[in-house]
């Protein structure tokens, strides 16, 4: 295998785990960020986000990955940029590309004829490639190929998906960058789905639309179980082994969040609207999800009636189990809300970093399930940590002030709670 000297934009999670991967395979990686904090914690040998193996595997290639904020050295040298950047939502919904833009155009310090392809890994709306070429050829790097690699790594287990994962996507503009870029993985036993870049960037955001429709799917069907007296579980366990189907996503909870399917969702909608196109079964989904994260709530009106004055905790605060991301966490919702009821809203999660401000500066956080559940009118499991699964139940069931818990990942066994003493509710199991 070629080793190839690779720029990285961005330290962000999609840049750190690329540079660090990329590098596992072989190659030498520069990883650049503008942030000056997040550049300082790299060099220190830290890592400012949690992803199980990443600290191991950045610690293990040091002689051959690096980290700054000087755009010269990251560019000396390198054949490949991948443009690894956070394209958040804009006030109209549509992906913000500011940051991507900046990257591009900063490519024109390249040294004459070093740089041979752009990769995009951040997630982009289609025809964002166009532009890109458009943009590259303005600054002077006509000879640069762009291609779109659109990443398909999960929180939690990036490492995996990265280095053992279903498929990799080539969208390329020429034969010469893409088969350059497909390069880079080598030593990775995946198939390649090499195709223009229009329809590269297409695959990400339909592979995130389906999986979100998958369990936004559950979850009506766990609320029409819950209005008939069925069972969600047996349901859905028994539809998931048509092959036809699956099993994977087809779980019902307490909503999606995280970083990428509100994000990419809301922004496949938009790009539709753009185009005069109202997709119908997309919005259904989005909307399902939303009313999904508030049903928590009624659960507990259900049980407690007015939640004024009422204290309330929240076990998980995380969108999901291995990560510290609060990106769209339902539990911000869920927080928010009672909150708005009137209640005291106390909280545990053993990774989560909530942004300051509002809900989360009026909510107290204790540093274990049993602290967080002591004196509480009721609960909400959010987050399915081990931990909760784990839990001393017995013993949290006497010191509530009343056992009340709305299950909202189906985490625990209904009959062994209600012998203990909970009232206890789930999602679409009677």
């Amino acid at each position: 295998m070629a080793e190839r000297r690779i720029a990285v934009f961005g330290a962000g999670y999609i840049g750190l785990v690329t540079g660090a991967c990329l590098a596992e395979l072989g190659h030498h990686v520069t990883v650049r960020d503008i942030d000056p904090e997040r550049v300082r914690i790299l060099l220190a040998g830290d890592v400012p986000i949690h992803e199980p193996g990443l600290g191991d595997m950045i610690a293990r290639n040091k002689e051959r990955l690096t980290f700054t904020q000087d755009l010269d050295r990251t560019l000396t040298g390198a054949e490949i940029a991948y443009v690894c950047v956070d394209t958040p939502p804009s006030a109209s919904g549509d992906a913000d590309l500011t940051r991507v833009w900046a990257v591009i155009r900063s490519l024109a310090a390249a040294p004459d004829h070093e740089l041979r392809a752009v990769a995009m890994k951040s997630t982009v709306p289609v025809g964002t490639g166009a532009r890109a070429r458009v943009l590259l050829d303005e600054i002077g790097l006509s000879h640069v190929g762009y291609v779109s690699n659109p990443e398909f790594t999960a929180e939690g287990r990036a490492i995996t998906d990265f280095l053992a994962p279903d498929r990799i996507v080539i969208g390329q503009d020429d034969d010469t960058a893409g088969a350059l870029v497909a390069a880079l993985h080598t030593g990775i036993d995946a198939p390649v789905a090499t195709m223009d870049v229009k329809s590269a960037e297409m695959v990400k955001l339909a592979s995130n639309a389906l999986l979100a429709t998958k369990i936004s799917f559950a979850n009506e069907i766990a609320t029409l179980c819950e209005n008939t007296g069925a069972n969600v579980t047996e349901v859905l366990g028994a539809v998931g082994m048509d092959h036809r189907l699956g099993a994977h996503f087809l779980r019902p909870g307490i909503g999606w969040g995280g970083s990428c399917f509100p994000k990419d969702s809301e922004a496949l909608r938009q790009m539709a609207s753009n185009t005069g196109f109202h997709p119908q079964l997309l919005t259904a989904v989005i909307n399902v999800n939303n009313i999904q994260k508030r049903r928590a709530i009624q659960h507990l009106k259900d049980e407690l009636g007015d939640l004024a004055g009422r204290h309330v905790a929240l076990l998980g605060m995380a969108f999901k189990p291995g990560t510290d991301d609060m990106r769209e966490a339902p539990s911000t919702v869920l927080a928010g809300r009672l909150l708005a009821e009137g209640a005291h809203v106390r909280a545990w999660d053993p990774l989560a970093r909530p942004a300051v401000g509002e809900p989360w500066d009026s909510v107290t956080r204790f540093p274990t399930p049993l602290h967080a559940l002591a004196g509480a009118d009721a609960a909400v499991i959010v987050t399915e940590w081990p931990e909760l699964a784990e839990l001393d139940w017995t013993e949290a069931c006497t010191g509530m002030r009343t056992p009340i818990l709305f299950d909202g990942r189906n985490l625990l066994d209904p009959s062994r709670l209600r012998e203990i003493g909970f009232r206890y509710t789930s999602v679409g199991r009677p």
